[in-house]
């Protein structure tokens, strides 16, 4: 009966057995007394009981190499009960082929990572569909099958609170009909993402600085707005899932009994990537087109009218690169009747696309717009910008 026990520094606790709904259980510490071991199992059997002197949260998914004791501290990790055997896994990789579409093997290479390289910092995978029905809960609840205790679903107010010890050492962080509507929790996310450690905070306890290795996964119904992101925004990779033709109400069962395969299947497989960033993957590889998409509606509405009204003129002239000095640009605009604020336009050209005007007064061809919208141009001189239709169709995505 000793085993049932551990002093972990001054305190002493009992390992019990916590139903799941799947069936499963897993192994929690509850806070036991002395005085209460004592009583049922004999006054001696304190001094039997395993010491260790704290807590440390180090991952490891595979069996052979889990360890609850490293050096003198109790890893509170939970290890996950199931392990690889080989076998069919046709459910799951068509499953996963319909979550990632054309984006699959870099999907398999995220799914391995998290399994093989826990630590491994990794991209916030997004899933959006404005349809119902297409798998992205499925998809959270089959990893919650495989990672159980190591995994937790929050809440968009969850990241509004000052405790968070109950999901910092989580190795996945779900949040299921996400919708960050502040700056302030985009921006906490988003640094989430990228640290290996951070300050956790318990009621009544002081904040203590820990390894963080959680990997966030964000689902919405909201494609355009779920978050607010900018154009130069490498942290998220975005997926849009499609409907099913036919839904089949025995999916999750069908995956969960599958997962020891998969779990063979990503022990013995070979990355189709090769790690070329922090995030392992580069932006050219999670870049999609509801990364475009999002990023288009986030993109301020005089910043979107500048850039089309810059797109237009050049389609009128057929050139490829405009230049125009500050007065001609206000020009122009005032032509297509656009409202807007002079401070805010400088800002859009020098810091949101960082333009820089010519070093010196020199030629350029100036652009010249009637009251009937026709384009001319003539040279002209002054210390103009110049811009490609290239950067504005592919660095905004318009």
């Amino acid at each position: 009966m000793k085993n049932l026990y551990l002093r972990i520094g001054t305190s002493y606790f009992k390992k019990s057995l916590y139903p799941l709904s799947s069936g499963y259980f897993i192994e929690i510490l509850i806070t036991w007394s002395a005085e209460l071991i004592r009583q049922d199992h004999g006054k001696n059997v304190l001094s039997e009981i395993e010491r260790f002197d704290g807590f440390i949260c180090i991952p490891e998914n595979r069996p052979e190499y889990f360890k609850k004791r490293i050096q003198d501290y109790y890893n509170t990790y939970h290890q996950i009960s199931k392990s690889p055997i080989e076998g069919d896994i046709t459910n799951t990789i068509n499953f996963l082929s319909h979550i990632f579409g054309e984006q699959l093997e870099l999907g398999l290479d995220y799914l391995q990572l998290i399994y093989l390289k826990p630590t491994q910092i990794l991209p916030i995978l997004c899933l959006v569909s404005k349809e119902r029905s297409t798998g992205k809960s499925t998809f959270l609840k089959w990893l919650k099958e495989i990672y159980e205790y190591n995994l937790t679903f929050l809440t968009n107010s969850d990241f509004t609170s000052n405790f968070n010890s109950d999901w910092t050492s989580k190795l996945l962080v779900c949040v299921d009909e996400v919708l960050f509507k502040t700056d302030e929790l985009t921006e906490r996310i988003k640094y989430l993402s990228t640290t290996n450690t951070h300050k956790t905070e318990s009621k009544g306890k002081d904040k203590k600085e820990a390894s963080f290795f959680g990997k966030f996964i964000l689902c919405s119904n909201n494609e355009n707005s779920f978050i607010k992101i900018d154009a130069d925004e490498i942290r998220f990779w975005i997926i849009k899932v499609n409907r099913y033709k036919k839904e089949d109400v025995n999916l999750l069962k069908k995956l969960t009994e599958e997962i020891p395969a998969f779990l063979h299947f990503l022990t013995n497989r070979e990355l189709f990537t090769q790690n070329q960033s922090r995030m392992w993957f580069t932006p050219q590889q999670i870049k999609t087109k509801a990364l475009q998409k999002l990023v288009r509606y986030n993109s301020s509405k005089i910043e979107n009218e500048l850039a089309n009204v810059l797109l237009n003129t050049m389609e009128s002239l057929d050139i490829e690169i405009i230049e125009f000095c500050f007065s001609d640009l206000l020009n122009i605009l005032n032509k297509f009747r656009i409202k807007y604020d002079a401070t805010e336009i400088k800002k859009i050209i020098r810091e949101n696309w960082e333009l820089k005007p010519a070093s010196n007064s020199n030629k350029y061809q100036k652009i010249t717009v009637t009251n009937d919208l026709d384009f001319y141009q003539n040279q002209s001189k002054g210390r103009y910008y110049s811009i490609s239709r290239v950067y504005l169709t592919e660095k905004l995505m318009l």
